[in-house]
């Protein structure tokens, strides 16, 4: 965005028109962390947040209609919906989400109004045989894209192989490490 040289760890920011994400000196990334303020590029946060009391199972993740155990869900404010993401050996592969699935699960988590739009994903992983439940965090959306480029990277046969999900393993070691317990919402999901 300037001429100022961009250290090995930095800041992003979101183009909300294109999705694309953009390296940014501090200076720039400051520009743009006015979260009302209507802007064509909006700072990607650092937070980290946890749903220890996640309502949700089995029949939420089928009736998302995700066809794998991985995805992360963000507001796209551009065009008023949320979009769905599922991790694989091409990328990011995008799914459309039925409406009403994802209204049950606002509804049932109030907590859920504290993701921003655009920069902020739920990031949902579904249980296996080393992890029996669902989990769920709010990250900032350059840590998803960070995970679907190290996965691609590592990918082999149907399932991921090995070296994914030890890859896997270890983000979600850190992301636990990272995150801290969303605050509560009140009725109308609004945080408290």
């Amino acid at each position: 965005m300037c001429a100022e040289p961009i250290a090995d760890e930095h800041q992003h920011v979101v183009n909300l028109e294109s999705r694309v994400l953009m390296c940014t000196c501090r200076g720039c990334y400051l520009l743009f962390t006015a979260e009302a303020a209507e802007l064509r590029y909006r700072a990607v946060p650092d937070r980290y947040l946890s749903f220890p009391d996640f309502a949700f199972g089995s029949t939420e993740w089928d009736e998302l209609q995700i066809p794998v155990g991985l995805a992360f869900l963000f507001r796209n404010s551009v065009q008023d919906r949320v979009i769905a993401f599922y991790p694989g050996p091409a990328g990011a592969t995008e799914s459309e989400l039925p409406l009403e699935a994802w209204q049950r699960i606002e509804e049932t988590n109030p907590q859920l109004a504290q993701l921003r739009p655009d920069v902020e994903a739920l990031l949902l992983r579904g249980p296996d045989r080393d992890h029996p439940d669902f989990s769920a965090h709010v990250v900032p959306i350059d840590t998803c894209y960070e995970l679907v480029g190290r996965l691609r990277s590592l990918w082999r046969g149907f399932d991921g192989g090995q070296e994914a999900h030890a890859a896997m393993d270890e983000f979600f070691a850190k992301v636990d490490e990272r995150s801290r317990p969303a605050p509560p919402a009140d009725a109308a999901g609004a945080p408290r």
